[in-house]
């Protein structure tokens, strides 16, 4: 919490503006009883109209201050609060998107989105209640007390009695309530992932007709955050009735008392009135004290795990150079690429890689295929440092420089990439190959037609200017992958990673795309994954995987006599012989 309340001071003198704006409308509110206890007591008696006349304007221009102060105190807090709200989810989204994959992988995507939404806004209440709460009901409450204690001490002794117990009340339920609040969020997360989840797979889930299996499965999630939000609501909702027994019951002590000294004596009619009002005063400044409390417990643990995020300690920084190495890329280094005994594990995770080597020159080519989850698209991830191999577990180089220590931007600059599941966004073709690099249009184009896409673009009535829908669900799945190539080719990458990016085409299309890329490759170096071994036998090296290991490396000429797998999958795809 004391991290975020850092975020409130560029704004330390607007809200000290707000808050004796608002602390000039609470002492406006303050003194309206008083001085009606003035008037019934002291100006009435004495039957002089002007002066009665003069009591009642001065009462009405309290009134008016009252309220226009109040009125602009809270637009200012509402101000205040955005703005705040506003530097603290930028910032929570800039880290998120600097997080490593492993720490995402910890955090989860749903969690990040959960607590971008959900706890930025429980943030955003805390500080427009605080602003507008925090300082008038202290006042209300304080002042109540000081002014009912010059005018009835007695009286007041039966208001201050109640006090302890309030505050024992708010003590014990804030206690229990900032755990609670912990855990729904935690089980909001839940929910949101399968939410997530669900929309994701909307077509599979309607193929399949597991829509009920769905509504079931977000039921139970559902349920558990109500059961939560249940138990957290019923302890932080004991509050009000809490603190409303406890005053009513001295307010009806009051009322007793009271009427006991007018008839005695003791007192004036006027005080008494003036004295209940004071009490109602103060009974609503202590229940906007208690919904304080309320809305500091959501935005504690709101604050925790925003903090969370905001403390994850850096990764994968760039590391100096080895002793001796030369400071900048080699180059007349002997490879582009180079793999050497390379080992890696996900956190909780066996190894997906065991001792996997290889080195590209510049300009070469390199396939791997093998079955699924056999480690093809962590090779990929480890090559442009999505993730770090450990320490001693092998190294990995990209023009004779250790990738760990190449600047990110320097680093991922020199990859076009199209990931196995990769994504769209509702936004123009042009747009969504471009990728905000604010690259001409005509090597839009040409990336387009480099891609094969350029065909079916060609045909749309605004060509690179249509739009998609988020996901490129208004394109086809063999369409979808031909503009993220041409994202991935567009800006003339040295090193092309596709990572089972021609799938949903047909092999026609994909050997015309094959031939395109050599061409619009020259000199730059690819790194393809794939399924077919069609996609892949023209590249100079083929690398085959099985459980993480390396089955054959070399030609396709080369593991079609030494690799009995590669000639399996060769076979059993192409249907026989050596293919040129």
């Amino acid at each position: 919490m004391r991290q975020l309340l850092g975020y409130l001071r560029p704004y330390t003198l607007r809200m000290a503006l707000g808050l004796s704006i608002k602390f000039t409308g609470s002492v406006m509110d303050l003194l309206l009883p008083w001085g009606l206890s003035e008037l019934i007591d002291s100006v009435a008696p004495t039957g002089s109209v002007p002066r009665i006349l003069l009591w009642g304007l001065g009462m009405l221009a309290c009134a008016v201050v009252a309220v226009v102060t109040n009125v602009v105190a809270n637009r200012m807090a509402g101000r205040v609060a955005r703005d705040a709200t506003r530097r603290i989810r930028h910032d929570l989204f800039a880290k998120s998107a600097l997080l490593s994959c492993a720490q995402v992988d910890s955090v989860t995507i749903p969690s990040l989105e959960s607590r971008l939404t959900t706890d930025t806004y429980n943030i955003h209440q805390m500080l427009g209640q605080i602003q507008r709460m925090g300082v008038r009901a202290p006042i209300l409450l304080i002042g109540g007390i000081l002014i009912t204690m010059r005018m009835e001490p007695v009286l007041t002794l039966v208001l201050v009695a109640m006090l302890p117990f309030a505050g024992i009340l708010v003590f014990w339920v804030s206690r229990r309530g900032i755990p609670l609040y912990a855990g729904l969020q935690r089980a909001i997360d839940r929910m949101v992932r399968i939410a997530r989840e669900n929309i994701s797979g909307i077509r599979v889930v309607k193929a399949l007709s597991k829509t009920e299996y769905e509504k079931q499965r977000f039921d139970r999630v559902n349920t558990e955050v109500a059961r939560r939000e249940r138990r957290a609501g019923s302890i932080m909702a004991a509050t009000n009735p809490g603190m409303s027994l406890m005053l009513n019951f001295g307010l009806t002590l009051v009322i007793l008392l009271g009427a006991h000294r007018v008839d005695l004596g003791l007192t004036q009619t006027g005080k008494i009135i003036a004295f209940l009002s004071y009490f109602t005063i103060i009974l609503t400044a202590m229940q906007s004290v208690t919904r304080i409390f309320v809305v500091l417990s959501k935005a504690g643990a709101s604050a925790d795990r925003i903090a969370e995020i905001l403390n994850l300690p850096a990764d994968l920084e760039v590391e100096p150079l080895p002793e001796g190495h030369p400071a900048a890329a080699a180059a007349g280094a002997p490879y582009h690429i180079l793999f050497e005994n390379v080992s890696f594990a996900y956190p909780n995770h066996k190894h997906t890689l065991h001792n996997i080597g290889f080195a590209l020159k510049r300009g070469e080519t390199l396939g791997i295929i093998g079955p699924t989850g056999c480690g093809k698209s962590t090779i990929l991830q480890l090559l442009m440092r999505l993730y770090d191999v450990e320490p001693g577990e092998g190294r990995i180089e990209i023009d004779g420089m250790p990738i760990r220590s190449i600047p990110r931007e320097a680093l991922h600059t020199m990859f076009g990439v199209v990931f196995q599941s990769d994504a769209l966004f509702a936004d123009s073709i042009a747009e969504n190959i471009d990728f905000g690099r604010s690259l001409p249009e005509g090597r839009l184009e040409q990336a387009a037609q480099y891609a094969q896409a350029w065909p079916f673009i060609a045909e749309l009535p605004e060509r690179l200017g249509h739009r998609l829908t988020s996901r490129g669900t208004n394109v086809s799945g063999g369409q979808k992958q031909r503009i993220l190539i041409a994202r991935a080719l567009a800006a003339q990458p040295e090193i092309l990673v596709l990572d089972d990016s021609s799938s949903a085409l047909d092999y026609k299309t994909d050997a015309a795309l094959r031939r395109a890329v050599r061409r619009s490759c020259k000199g730059g170096t690819a790194v393809i994954v794939a399924q077919r071994v069609s996609s892949i036998l023209h590249a100079d090296h083929i690398l085959v995987l099985e459980n993480g290991r390396a089955l054959g490396y070399g030609s396709h000429e080369e593991l079609l006599e030494r690799c009995g797998e590669y000639r399996e999958i060769y076979q059993a795809q192409m249907g026989g012989g050596a293919h040129a």
